[in-house]
């Protein structure tokens, strides 16, 4: 047998593989194996034939960056006249849209913006809450947790997780993995810190009590070594929060999306839909501990969405009612909920929504119809 039928026996068997066996793995051109691959071992955590789904809404609630990543094309230096923070009372208008369609969700994300003190972001979550105790805050990206420490006056990073916690983060996204090592991190944003700040950021939250979400972006020119690191480091720090007991389940999901140049300050070859989809299997065949894979239809297209729940996963994420970052890139894939159950059942797939801690709040077979209201979710 050649080597890549070795690992994906071993994967099957349900052995771990290594960084180095990922190496081979992403040197490989067997996109279709490794997809059976990955679905089989997504069958191990999910067997019954169910997609889902969150209803959710993104607000970046400021553009105002001083991170000046290259590859970003949102973001806006400190004193531009393009920059903005949204004003409470249009956050809690958003939010309020959100509820009113059925949505669970919010992914309140935005730049590094040092003009904000840290009680900014106490109040507005105590504020959020206090009007919308129903609504999960799935909010806030390590790089923007560790600007909070910087404007802490001299809060140590537990405490500011702690407290934003207890102000009403429910949950924290991946944002800004982008690829967990040094060398790549450097070249795209040497500003935004090492892979081990990121990490810490999301080791801390699982220590206190959060559930997170991990994330990969590939496309900037890294190895298949650094790849192959990335994801290793992901899964180690999913075992240490289960070794330590941490009052958390540590990573609910992971993402991965291919990198958007256009309208950025860094040229690279925009990666197409089978480096995405190789990416997805060999990232479900190497993580073996974190249970939910999330399709990135929103870079790659619903039709390559619609392709990923063949390729280990199992979610096809939110329907992002509001999304801003990633368009500003030049990639806009709005999709309603009447799309989102299309494409679900396409691939053969029962849909059903979900939230953000993924229990499923309801299932639509054949004989339901959403009640969502399709033309605000289209208008934005």
């Amino acid at each position: 047998m050649r080597s890549i039928d070795r690992i994906l026996d071993q994967a099957l068997a349900g052995n771990r593989i290594s960084a180095e066996d990922c190496m081979e793995l992403y040197e490989s051109n067997e996109i279709e194996k490794m997809g059976h691959v990955a679905n089989q071992i997504m069958l191990r955590f999910h067997p019954e034939p169910i997609t889902t789904f969150v209803i959710g809404r993104n607000v970046n609630y400021t553009n105002i960056c001083d991170v000046y990543c290259r590859f970003c094309a949102f973001y806006r230096p400190p004193g531009s006249e393009q920059g903005y923070v949204l004003p409470d009372e249009v956050i809690f208008q958003k939010i309020q849209e959100t509820i009113d369609v059925g949505g669970t969700e919010i992914l309140m994300q935005g730049g590094t913006n040092p003009n904000l003190p840290f009680s900014y972001y106490t109040n507005l979550l105590r504020e959020i809450k206090k009007r919308f105790p129903q609504i999960t805050m799935h909010s806030f990206s390590p790089a923007e947790i560790m600007k909070m420490k910087d404007v802490s006056d001299g809060l140590s990073l537990e405490e500011v997780v702690r407290q934003i916690h207890e102000a009403g983060l429910d949950s924290l996204p991946g944002g800004g993995a982008e690829i967990l090592d040094d060398r790549t991190r450097r070249k795209i944003s040497r500003l935004k810190g090492s892979w081990r700040d990121w990490m810490d950021v999301m080791q801390t939250a699982h220590r206190v009590g959060m559930h997170t979400t991990g994330t990969m972006v590939i496309g900037f020119g890294e190895s298949s070594e650094e790849r192959a690191l990335h994801l290793l480091r992901i899964r180690d720090a999913q075992d240490e929060c289960v070794a330590n007991g941490w009052p958390s389940e540590g990573f609910k999901a992971f993402i991965s999306w291919t990198f958007q140049p256009d309208n950025t300050n860094m040229k690279a070859e925009k990666l197409g839909a089978e480096d995405y989809l190789k990416n997805v299997a060999i990232s479900r065949i190497m993580i073996d501990n974190i249970p939910n894979f999330q399709s990135s239809w929103v870079t790659m297209g619903p039709e390559v969405g619609k392709q990923s729940l063949h390729y280990g996963c199992n979610d096809f994420g939110s329907t992002m009612i509001e999304e801003n970052v990633v368009s500003a890139a030049g990639t806009t894939h709005k999709v309603n909920i009447e799309s989102i159950l299309r494409l679900i059942r396409e691939a053969g797939k029962i849909p059903a929504q979900r939230n953000t801690k993924y229990d499923i709040l309801r299932v639509f077979d054949d004989e339901q119809a959403t009640r969502v209201d399709k033309d605000f979710i289209m208008q934005n």
